[in-house]
Formats: structure tokens, C-alpha cells, sequence
């Protein structure tokens, strides 16, 4: 019976059970199915909305390494499109940097999420992997002990209760496995940078070959490329602006004056396709392991947009939980889960530290200090935005430091 009364159903069982079919769930699910660990994943998503939903759109160096050493980028290379462009505008110029030609000096690939997402479900499905659509699940159940179960709810209403070894919770920051932590058990570490984005959609080609960032007394403006006719852009807008507030004109006038269009150039416009609001802040669970519930993604760590960090470090977290959980049911090996939460939270540090230092950069705050800073609070010694951006334009260290940060996670 369910707390509430009434009648549970039998779900079923696996070794493994995946909440969750973004980047991280899939790539989990993928690595757990190669190596013949049996799991399910559950989507509280249609498959046609899954294979829809807009978000990320730039994989870092070695996140395309992870998903090549799977044999899970074969698409991603014939039609992801490298880039290594900055464009910075501001009110006493512009400037660029080829960070692929600075520091590691490797680019990014635009590749929109949705696409890869595409290629992962598409691999574990033909594969033979289980997974469970418009099924949300609820929550995670005696994960202090050795036999975990999840409650969902499936598309008929019904509650179904699956059992398990491991539960790998993958479905986001509100999520039923973060949900389900009891208290006292994890460290949050939140912070709200009182600056909220509305991001857009817009099918048409992008206007800069580069990713713009245009610092503007109106606030701040950003141009990034998610394919040959569709380009990301975001606006700074008031807290609690709701995303339909802006006409289509305002939106298109706010792009021309913030990102200097009577300067450099006119914007292409097009259709938006999306509007979505959303306040910067960053929001990370310590430890990433309760029992045998363990987090990844979006429910690990959320950090912004600022950096285009949270989609690299699902991918990252992923291939460390899969190879995780094969070798202790598997081999015998606890090892690496043991290790699971202390090596992601290392890379999520790092990315944390360089998100709010961007989130600072872009937006009238004060600057944390950049090159020669690591292990200092963020906000330590933090500085007016120009001299910041003056720096980045001509310290060859400073730029070397920035695009090490910039592509690594």
C-alpha cells in the first residue's frame, strides 16, 4: 500500500534504476547496458517531447571524448560544427578571442542537446535497453539500506513500486531523488545571483560567428549558435519578468541596442520558437551519494548558463557512475562508488568557480579576481567589471586562464 492508502501495483526490477533520460541518464544507461548490468531507465517524458526539449548546445573537448570511447558520437561528428570564437562587446569596444588557439587550445562543439539526446535514446533503445516513458517517478525509498525501490506513476495514473540494487537519480533538480534525501543528510550550497535570463529560440541564422557576450547599461545580451538556422540568444530581464511579457519587437530592439547592432552589424532575425525565464544561481549538493541512491546531472549540481557547464558535467558525472556501479556489481568492487561523490564534486567546484566569475563579468557586479585565485571564495578581493574586461582583452595569462576554464569541466 502507498502512504496515502491506496493500491500500489507491481512494477518490476533491475540491478539499476535510472530516474531520468537526459544526457546523464542516457549516457548512464548506455554504459550500464554494454557491460551487461541490468537497468531501466524512467522518463516522466513522452519520447516525442523527449527528442524535442531544447537546452544545451556546447559539448566541451572531453565530453566529446567520453561519448567516443562509448561509440556514442557518430552522428555528433558528422554534423556537430567546431567552434573556438568569443566576441565581447562593450561600451568602450569589442574585442575577440579564439580560446581554441589559447591555453589547451581545443574548441567546443555545437551540437544542440536535443540531438544528442536523440542519438542516445536511439542507441540504447535499438540495443535492447528498458525504458519506461511518461513515467514520473515519485520517489526513492529505503536508500540507506540494501534494497532500494522506486514509486512512479505511469501515464494511466497508476502507482508502480520497482525494486533494485542501485538507484541512479538523473531527473533534474526537483526531481524525486533529490526529493527523496532525508534531511540532514547533504550540504546545499545555493546561491542566487539576482539576475534572471530570458532565453530564446530564434530560426534564424546567427549574426556573429562567434559567441557574443554585449555588456550593456541595459543589461546584458548573448548570442550562441545551436545549428545552421536556429540561434540561441538571451536578454538580462527584471526578476519576475514572465517569459510571453515581451513583444516580439521589444525583444528584437533590445538585441539591436545591447549587443551594438548599429555598430557592428544588424541581427538576423527570425520566428522565436522558445521563451523560457530563468534566475541565475547555482545550487549544489555535497555528498552526491546517500546509500545506494546516488545523483548525477541536473540533480548533482545545477550551475547556470553563464559557462555552458551543466550538460559536460552530466556527461562526466555519467561515465564515472556507470563505470562505478559496473565494477561493484560486477566485480565485487566498491571502490569507485566510495569515490563517486569526492571526484565529481572536484570538477564541480571548478566549474562553479568559473560560472559565477562569468555570471560577474557579464552583469554590473563586482568581479571575483581570475588567474591566481584558486582556493579564495569567489567573491574575495572582487573587482568593477571594466578593469576585469580590459585584462581579458590584453593579458595573454588572463586569456590562457579563460580558456583552459572555458572548455574544461
Amino acid at each position: 500500500m502507498r502512504e496515502d492508502g491506496a493500491a500500489e501495483a507491481a512494477g518490476d526490477r533491475a540491478d539499476v534504476i535510472v530516474l531520468g533520460a537526459g544526457p546523464a541518464g542516457l549516457v548512464v544507461g548506455n554504459l550500464l547496458r554494454a557491460a551487461g548490468v541490468d537497468c531501466v531507465i524512467l522518463e516522466r517524458a513522452t519520447r516525442a517531447a523527449l527528442r524535442t526539449r531544447a537546452r544545451a548546445g556546447y559539448l566541451a573537448p572531453n565530453t566529446v571524448r567520453v561519448l567516443e570511447r562509448h561509440g556514442l558520437a557518430d552522428r555528433l561528428h558528422r554534423y556537430g560544427q567546431q567552434h573556438s570564437l568569443c566576441e565581447f562587446r562593450t561600451p568602450h569596444g569589442r574585442f575577440r578571442l579564439d580560446y581554441g588557439s589559447l591555453g589547451p587550445g581545443e574548441p567546443h562543439t555545437v551540437y544542440p542537446q536535443q540531438e544528442l539526446v536523440t542519438d542516445l535514446l536511439a542507441q540504447y533503445v535499438d540495443t535492447g535497453g528498458r525504458i519506461h516513458f511518461a513515467t514520473e517517478a515519485t520517489a526513492v525509498r529505503d536508500a540507506d539500506g540494501t534494497r532500494p525501490s522506486v514509486l512512479a506513476r505511469d501515464a494511466d495514473g497508476r502507482t508502480l513500486r520497482w525494486h533494485g540494487r542501485y538507484v541512479a537519480g538523473c531527473d533534474g533538480r526537483h526531481g524525486a531523488a533529490r526529493r527523496s534525501l532525508p534531511p540532514g543528510t547533504v550540504r546545499r550550497h545555493h546561491r542566487d545571483h539576482a539576475v534572471s535570463w530570458l532565453a530564446l529560440l530564434a530560426r534564424a541564422p546567427q549574426s556573429i560567428d562567434a559567441v557574443g557576450y554585449a555588456v550593456h547599461p541595459a543589461g546584458f545580451a548573448g548570442q550562441m549558435a545551436r545549428g545552421p538556422e536556429v540561434t540561441r540568444y538571451y536578454l538580462q530581464c527584471p526578476r519576475g519578468t514572465p517569459a510571453d511579457a515581451w513583444p516580439d519587437d521589444r525583444i528584437w530592439a533590445e538585441l539591436d541596442l545591447r549587443m551594438r547592432a548599429a555598430d557592428y552589424g544588424p541581427l538576423h532575425r527570425g520566428p522565436l520558437l522558445q521563451r523560457l525565464v530563468f534566475p541565475l544561481e547555482s545550487d549544489v549538493l555535497e555528498p552526491l551519494r546517500h546509500g545506494t541512491l546516488l545523483l548525477a546531472g541536473d540533480a548533482a549540481s545545477l550551475l547556470g548558463p553563464s559557462a555552458a557547464k551543466g550538460a559536460n558535467l552530466a556527461v562526466l558525472e555519467a561515465e564515472l557512475l556507470a563505470r562505478a556501479l559496473t565494477d561493484d556489481l560486477l566485480h565485487d568492487d566498491p571502490r569507485g562508488l566510495n569515490a563517486y561523490s569526492d571526484r565529481c564534486l572536484t570538477h564541480i567546484w571548478r566549474a562553479l568557480r568559473f560560472s559565477r566569475w562569468m555570471v560577474h563579468l557579464l552583469h554590473d557586479l563586482p568581479v571575483p579576481p581570475g588567474p591566481g585565485a584558486s582556493g579564495r571564495p569567489p567573491d574575495r578581493d572582487a573587482l568593477p567589471r571594466r578593469p576585469c574586461l580590459e585584462t581579458l582583452r590584453t593579458s595573454r595569462a588572463e586569456q590562457d586562464w579563460f580558456a583552459e576554464n572555458y572548455t574544461d569541466v
